[in-house]
């Protein structure tokens, strides 16, 4: 039996809107999880132990009723799990401030990449796809370019909307920005790095540590690599954001002398702001 690709975990936090009723927001909780959940984004074969777990985090901060119109920012993480361990490791997570939809109790959640006329189902769709695509790519090298290819036609085609997030070269952040760099010929030492890292590190450290840590050094300077072809990308740096505390984990007390350096130089060049944590590697 083919299982839906995601197990995704949704909720919606509305303690920042006063004097409306709740149902509206557990509403919208339960159809965003529906529409992740029990849609079949793809035409691959997932098993029910195989779906790829992810968290939608939505806080409303400001809501229209007259017009069932949502403002709301969106923290999302993809994660994975580590082969023989009970660890799982973030993929991807950053925070999408500029979330604009309209939301009906009555609505029927549906998309259509050749019709995108509702801002709610198109982000989830790029999320949903990207989720997808990304962890693809951690097991095998460039294993999500034909997902991934969908996530840039939503892109595409999302261009004629009004709402934010979707505009080229609006911020360097933003929905367009992060698929559009991802997907960049020159950050494609950023996409092979995600197998490098994922499946020829940590999934292979339980048997052979060194072996893994090894690989995860030759991974971090593929980010090096792509972090000098595109300076002005963020995902780097929003790589070292969320792997952070698992980098520093992997080196301190571990390693040589000479790989701990090495690894300190490159995610402190491309995320000083983290040199307090950084420099626990060198110990």
């Amino acid at each position: 039996m083919k299982a839906q690709e995601l197990n995704c975990t949704v909720k919606v936090v509305h303690s920042q809107i006063q004097g409306t009723n709740s149902d509206v927001f557990q509403t919208l909780e339960a159809a965003i999880s529906e529409f992740m959940n029990n849609r079949t984004w793809t035409d691959l074969q997932f098993q029910q132990a195989e779906r790829i777990d992810c968290n939608l985090n939505l806080t409303v901060k400001k809501y229209d009723k007259n017009k069932d119109m949502f403002t709301c920012e969106l923290l999302f993480q993809l994660t994975r799990p580590v082969f023989n361990s009970a660890y799982s490791t973030t993929v991807f997570s950053m925070r999408d401030t500029e979330i604009v939809f309209s939301f009906h109790d009555q609505d029927a959640l549906d998309f259509n990449i050749n019709n995108m006329d509702n801002s709610l189902t198109s982000i989830l769709a790029y999320y949903a796809y990207l989720f997808i695509g990304l962890d693809l790519d951690t097991f095998s090298p460039l294993g999500g370019t034909e997902i991934l290819h969908i996530v840039e036609s939503i892109v595409n085609n999302a261009q004629m909307m009004s709402e934010p997030g979707w505009k080229a070269f609006d911020k360097t952040n933003n929905r367009h920005a992060i698929i559009n760099d991802y997907m960049e010929t020159s950050m494609e030492p950023y996409r092979r790095l995600q197998y490098k890292y994922h499946r020829q590190g940590l999934d292979e450290m339980s048997q052979n540590a060194d072996r893994g840590r090894t690989a995860i050094t030759e991974a971090l300077e593929m980010l090096k690599e792509a972090h000098g072809n595109k300076p002005l990308s963020q995902l780097p740096q929003i790589f070292t954001d969320f792997k952070r505390d698992e980098i520093v984990n992997i080196y301190s007390g571990h390693g040589t002398e000479k790989e701990k350096q090495a690894v300190y130089d490159i995610v402190s060049d491309i995320n000083a702001s983290q040199n307090t944590y950084w420099n626990r590697i060198k110990k």
